[in-house]
């Protein structure tokens, strides 16, 4: 999957990632795609209750050894 641009959350926790997301998908445009990387767990429901409520796609969620990665479409 091609993302258009990647933040790197890890070591932070509620709601900073969910924040950061917020703030790069603002600047993106319609249809761009944004993968997070995160450490924390709770990131997993997190970005699916955001997407929900925002509008935006969640594409993929998957976890890398310790790392959560969520890569959403922006609306």
């Amino acid at each position: 999957m091609e993302v258009d641009r990647e933040i790197d959350t890890r070591g932070l926790n509620c709601p900073l990632p969910i924040l950061k997301a917020k703030k790069s998908l603002n600047d993106m445009a319609s249809g761009q795609l944004l993968k997070v990387v995160s450490t924390d767990p709770g990131s997993v429901r997190d970005f699916q209750a955001f997407a929900r409520q925002t509008g935006n796609e969640l594409m993929a969620q998957e976890t890398v050894g310790s790392d959560f990665i969520h890569v959403l479409k922006r609306r």
